[in-house]
């Protein structure tokens, strides 16, 4: 029985070790020939997984052609994996120094961030408009100083931190500044450090020449931001910028990185979502002999590409017929203005300018000058500034009066050059001569009494509330940052510390007191053009994938309300507007034109600072449609400082000669050779 035990309990333990061995003999072959690449004989001691930075997606005009496309350039980079570690960080200190002379002597710029400047005395102080910046540095997860350091101390902090005692105080202020910037990015093998930007290809193979000494300091090829022409539209595309510190919380559970590039205005920014594409991964292992190796485990996925409604032919147009017009216009201010064109049976946006204008392709160079005019060239004037429209205001007058009965297309006022109401006289600027005028008469001439009568008779409330029907005093929709306007009203006078006299309610039928955006009053326009129908405007008519395959986003044209305003109501509206273009002062300037032109100027005075002084000045508008008879665009214009509305029509007629030139309308061709989206 005994020996039976035994023999029993021999094999039970002969048993166990044959399973322990032919474990230890599968996991010996999965590690020796299926996970060789990973357990290889250099045998990993560490490994971490780093983004591959995917490439943005383009933006293009509605037929294809680019406007901001991305181009290849040489980002000098510090990889972790072979830079010293912070353990030597006098060998940190010699590789960093070494190419801040490097990129000095040839006058290229490297990546300089430190609030930390030192002035004229030659003493270290704060730079100025950094206050986010100082307050951050001092914080504890950076310098760890008292809110009430100074820029002294924190220099001190900075040289005690990475041994800069041998420096000079320049050249100290440069490494810390780099090393504050790794600090403060989070400089390790998931992210690595860009010590500068878009370095020319002699700087670049001078970096390589001397890779034994630049131990860890790289050369990347990647994408920025290319432009075929950095004037087109720059206030609408928009720029790309490293992400702030602001934007990084708001963001950082989408995915984004301390270190990105971010949309910052314009487009670039409403659509980056759709622009930003998906970063890649990479496995970088470190193993004992010091040897990296770097393996792809998701690439890269560019961005989606955008397909705008602007043309960039006619944007072309555009602009060079604005800058020319403008600046061939004796005024006592600096020229400006805007230009904003839309399609009137879609809302697409074919172009908009805003003048003075800037480079897209230059604006980190002369972004100090261009931040310093005081013609304010970076600001979208198209968009954001308000106006008092003028005259330009008077066919909501008009519908208003002709919906609610208080005139018909045959009712004539008498006009002597001035306008009596309640214990004031208003003049009549346009007319100074006793006569009849007609509706279609008092739009084409710009009588001001007419349209005074018409206030008193309607009051402000019902002139507001069919302004409201014609999408004035409120945003178009569109993707980009617009300004919402004014509709002049007593709660708006005591929103600003004024008061409501009676007088307003006459004076609201010529415009005055009312702010109204370039894109707001070419909406206007379009909406008098087609019979009432409002359209939510757009920049963007599609979202392709980066190789077309999958459509991201369809924006259709979307419509936002209707009027429900007579179409009688607009023929006779639209009469007085075709009065002048056939025999008013627009003739002249469409009379050679295939299609008849329906048109409304108007001038406001305003105020302007130049030079630190104050003046007064006319602001010139003009709205206008065409064709008459089968309405395709219109358009607004604007011409700060014009002495006379008249002044800007040339540039209406210059875009209007080429949309209707060659064979058929640019709108057909617009058809005929667009994206499909």
């Amino acid at each position: 029985m005994y020996k039976k035990e035994y023999k029993a309990r021999v094999y039970w333990a002969i048993g166990i070790i044959a399973v322990f061995f032919f474990v230890f003999c599968l996991i010996l072959v999965k590690t020796q020939v299926i996970d060789r690449e990973i357990y290889s004989s250099e045998k990993s001691i560490s490994s971490r997984k780093a983004v591959i930075k995917a490439s943005r997606g383009e933006i293009l005009d509605t037929n294809g052609s680019p406007l901001v496309t991305n181009r290849q350039g040489n980002s000098i980079v510090f990889e972790s994996a072979y830079f010293p570690p912070a353990s030597e960080q006098e060998k940190r200190n010699e590789i960093i120094i070494s190419l801040i002379r490097l990129f000095e002597a040839a006058g290229e710029e490297w990546i300089d961030n430190i609030p930390l400047v030192i002035d004229s005395s030659g003493k270290i102080a704060f730079a100025g408009d950094r206050e986010n910046d100082i307050k951050a540095m001092k914080g504890k997860d950076l310098l760890n100083l008292n809110d009430y350091a100074t820029a002294q101390n924190c220099m001190d902090a900075l040289i005690e931190r990475y041994s800069l005692q041998r420096y000079s105080l320049s050249d100290a202020r440069k490494i810390a500044s780099v090393c504050y910037e790794m600090k403060r990015l989070s400089f390790s093998i998931s992210y690595p450090y860009t010590f500068a930007e878009d370095v020319s290809t002699v700087l670049a193979a001078k970096i390589k020449e001397n890779s034994s000494f630049y131990k860890g300091v790289t050369v990347e090829i990647v994408s920025y931001r290319g432009y075929d022409d950095g004037t087109i539209a720059p206030h609408i595309l928009g720029m790309v910028g490293p992400i702030s510190a602001a934007e990084y919380k708001e963001r950082k559970d989408k995915g984004y990185s301390i270190t990105d590039h971010i949309g910052k205005n314009g487009l670039e920014s409403a659509m980056e979502s759709y622009l930003r594409g998906t970063d890649g991964v990479r496995l970088v292992s470190r193993s004992a002999e010091g040897s990296v190796n770097t393996t792809v485990i998701e690439p890269p996925v560019q961005g989606g590409t955008v397909i705008t409604t602007l043309d960039v032919n006619l944007q072309r147009i555009v602009q060079n017929s604005l800058r020319r017009v403008l600046n061939s216009i004796e005024t006592s201010v600096p020229p400006a203005g805007a230009v904003v064109v839309l399609n009137v049976n879609t809302g697409d946006v074919l172009a908009s300018a805003s003048y003075p204008s800037y480079d897209l392709s230059t604006y980190k160079e002369d972004y100090a000058k261009l931040s310093a005019d005081e013609n304010s060239p970076l600001w979208n004037r198209a968009l954001l500034s308000t106006y008092e429209p003028g005259s330009t205001i008077k066919m909501s007058v008009a519908l208003a009066a002709l919906e609610e009965g208080s005139i018909t297309e045959d009712t004539v006022i008498r006009c002597n050059g001035t306008y009596e109401y309640l214990d004031s006289t208003f003049k009549c600027e346009q007319l100074h001569t006793t006569s009849n005028q007609s509706l279609k008469k008092a739009l084409s001439e710009s009588c001001n009494t007419f349209f005074y009568e018409c206030g008193k008779r309607l009051g402000y409330q019902k002139i507001n509330e069919y302004r409201t029907l014609l999408g004035l005093g409120q945003k178009t929709g569109v993707e980009l940052s617009e300004a919402t306007g004014v509709m002049d009203s007593p709660e708006y006078r005591a929103s600003i510390g004024g008061k409501w006299y009676p007088g307003y309610n006459i004076q609201t039928a010529i415009g005055q007191g009312n702010l109204f955006t370039p894109i707001q009053l070419a909406n206007y326009c379009a909406i008098i053009a087609n019979g009432g129908t409002r359209y939510r405007l757009r920049f963007v008519k599609s979202v392709k994938s980066y190789d077309y395959k999958e459509t991201l986003l369809e924006n259709e044209p979307e419509i936002l309300g209707k009027t429900g305003i007579s179409e009688k109501s607009f023929e006779a509206v639209r009469k007085g507007m075709l009065e002048f273009c056939t025999t008013g002062y627009g003739y002249r300037y469409f009379k050679d034109l295939p299609y008849k032109v329906a048109a409304k100027t108007g001038t406001a005075q305003a105020f302007r600072t130049v030079n630190g002084r104050t003046m007064k000045i006319n602001n010139a508008f003009l709205v206008t449609y065409a064709p008459y008879e089968n309405p395709e665009i219109a358009m607004c214009i604007v011409g700060e400082g014009s002495s006379s509305s008249t002044a800007i029509i040339p540039i209406a007629a210059d875009i209007y000669e080429y949309y209707f030139s060659n064979s058929g309308t640019v709108g057909e061709a617009h058809n005929e050779g667009s994206l499909i989206s």
